[in-house]
């Protein structure tokens, strides 16, 4: 998930749906309720340590953490070397992650009716529309990295929307690696922060939409993946043009489509 996050284009989501956590990643976020403060305000610190293990699901938030936090510090220059030097290889295997997840939320969706077809439509056109949005300019001032951070972790939990493209376009990105490579924690400390305070509401709101309205939710988030293919298509033609350049790049997608149904039948093999 880490790694999916860092790429604009790509989001952590759409792994957690491929690995079968997703679900529950959601369910365990919207759990969280900050109860566990007020026996602590109380000098109950039994009754704080008791309530911190009832909301907080450690056994899955430590790995978790652990594996998005050495992704986003050890592969951040991997992935944008990679972007920079094989632009349209690397876009070209995001495009085939993409498609192929998009296959896997059909495969879950099971049915397929006029409502579901209508909030496909919707989610593709809205998010075609916003990945075409041009990078707003910013400062890049604590407040403005806070909110960006509250803003950006709304797209990370959702499969198909880049939260790292999010920071692209409220002018983030770049300043984010950065802050990331050179280990400024005053940055860091603030966006984590307003992540944290986005995510517990945001994930109330999408544990609610998946329990209640799961089949038209689906449908939405597979035509926001659907929607979201112009940012690696738009790379891929603007690198390698038309032509016999593309032969490497088609291959390079269908072995990132096959990586993908391959690790789903795994996961669900597992489980």
């Amino acid at each position: 998930m880490g790694s999916a996050d860092i790429v604009p284009g790509v989001s952590g989501g759409t792994i957690a749906l491929i690995t079968g956590i997703y679900a529950y990643l959601v369910e365990a976020i919207s759990k969280i309720k900050f109860g566990f403060v007020k026996p602590l305000l109380k000098g109950d610190i039994n009754g704080f340590i008791n309530g911190l293990f009832d909301e907080i699901d450690f056994k899955f938030f430590i790995p978790l953490v652990l594996g998005i936090g050495v992704a986003f510090l050890t592969l951040a220059k991997v992935v944008t070397y990679c972007m920079d030097v094989h632009t349209a290889l690397t876009y070209s295997f995001f495009l085939g992650l993409i498609i192929a997840s998009a296959v896997i939320l059909f495969k879950k969706l099971n049915e397929i009716n006029l409502k579901n077809i209508l909030f496909a439509l919707i989610g593709a056109v809205l998010t075609f529309i916003f990945v075409s949005l041009n990078p707003i300019a910013a400062n890049h001032s604590l407040p403005v990295i806070f909110i960006s951070g509250m803003i950006a972790i709304c797209a990370m939990i959702l499969p198909g929307i880049s939260g790292s493209f999010l920071l692209l376009l409220l002018g983030q990105y770049k300043y984010m690696l950065n802050a990331l490579h050179q280990l400024h924690l005053a940055d860091i400390i603030v966006f984590v922060i307003g992540a944290v305070i986005g995510i517990l509401g945001f994930s109330k709101i999408l544990n609610y939409l998946l329990k209640n309205h799961e089949k038209i939710t689906m449908a939405f988030l597979i035509g926001v993946m659907m929607g979201s293919l112009k940012v690696p298509g738009v790379e891929i033609l603007n690198s390698a043009g038309l032509g016999f350049a593309l032969l490497p790049c088609i291959i390079v997608a269908i072995i990132g489509f096959a990586l993908i149904i391959i690790l789903e039948t795994r996961f669900d093999y597992m489980e």
